[in-house]
């Protein structure tokens, strides 16, 4: 699995340091990260499965990258997109990583400038990132279906307002909050937020999304350390492919075992899939202090939209009064 996951995201960037276009292999690097989303189902049910969460990913990129145009709607945009991806997931039961994917794209997709011309050129080359990941997908189904059986496909969750629409729009809510305040307070690179605040709220538990803010903290602090040294390695194109690749199957290795130490490259990971075609311009210094500082500031963002899940008397409260603003849906 994190060899597939690997080269999902690390062949458009092989491809694009071949013909010295880098920052396009990038934008199909994101798009490949949808191979984290294969079930272990049968092969008709696990590429059906992987295609749908592709456009939806699609879907994200496009409508973030559109707000990039205009920069009063990457708010409500970012917000309207977290509700209804979390609605979508709750309701079929995608498990982990749960959102993450799909407002990561959102949220880069808004701050990627790109000219009004090339917009389609953007959304292709996501796109083209997702079908490489489809067939990276289908490979590996074809060897491990192979070596062991299926899982069987599993029942539908059954659908709850507090489950699909109270979470949902309290996670959406938070997810946009947390980018109006990156905002408000002028940060470099305010996609980090969101994300960071997203990583955190989707925890099972009150305890787990405080076990997971201070997982991310820490595990962030760390990380810097780990970029720092990395950047400061005369990486070039082909580098940075197969920095991405070897990161990432560090973090698909470790992250089922401890969030924490994973997030520790996940941070170098991510620095380069966001940024690494726009390195030469900026300190090494500077970006990673930023980078630190919106993970701890998105962290906060969603340990506080844990409370408003996960305290009972409060969530009693809050879902009660968001049933009576809200017609009441046949679930």
């Amino acid at each position: 699995m994190p060899v597939g996951a690997a080269l999902s995201s690390g062949l458009p960037l092989l491809i694009g340091a071949y013909f010295g276009h880098i920052a396009f292999g990038l934008i199909s690097s994101l798009g490949g990260m949808v191979f984290l989303y294969l079930p272990e189902t049968p092969m008709q049910h696990r590429m059906l499965w992987l295609m749908a969460c592709a456009s939806g990913m699609m879907a994200c990129y496009t409508l973030g990258l559109a707000s990039e145009f205009l920069p009063a709607l990457r708010f409500p945009a970012l917000t309207f997109m977290a509700i209804l991806v979390m609605m979508t997931l709750r309701l079929y039961g995608v498990g982990p990583p749960g959102g993450m994917f799909f407002i990561m794209s959102a949220a880069i997709g808004a701050y990627t400038p790109v000219a009004p011309d090339q917009f389609p050129y953007a959304v292709g080359l996501f796109a083209l990132g997702t079908l490489v990941a489809c067939a990276v997908a289908f490979a590996y189904s074809v060897h491990t279906l192979r070596r062991r059986p299926p899982k069987p496909v599993p029942a539908m969750p059954v659908p709850t307002f507090d489950f699909v629409v109270y979470d949902s729009v309290v996670i959406g809510l938070c997810v946009g909050a947390s980018l109006g305040l990156a905002q408000v307070l002028q940060m470099q690179r305010p996609y980090w937020v969101p994300i960071s605040c997203l990583a955190v709220i989707q925890g099972a538990s009150l305890r787990a999304v405080w076990t997971k803010q201070l997982q991310r903290i820490l595990g962030t602090t760390a990380g810097v350390g780990v970029a720092w040294a990395l950047l400061l390695l005369p990486l070039g194109p082909w580098g940075i492919a197969l920095a991405v690749m070897a990161l990432t199957v560090i973090v698909e290795t470790i992250v089922v075992r401890n969030y924490g130490v994973a997030a520790i490259f996940i941070t170098p990971l991510t620095i380069l899939l966001a940024d690494a075609a726009n390195l030469a311009g900026v300190p090494v210094g500077t970006l990673l202090h930023a980078r630190l500082l919106d993970s701890v500031v998105g962290a906060l963002c969603g340990l506080l939209g844990g409370v408003c899940l996960h305290h009972g008397l409060l969530r009693d409260r809050l879902s009660s009064g968001l049933q009576r603003l809200i017609p009441r849906l046949p679930i």
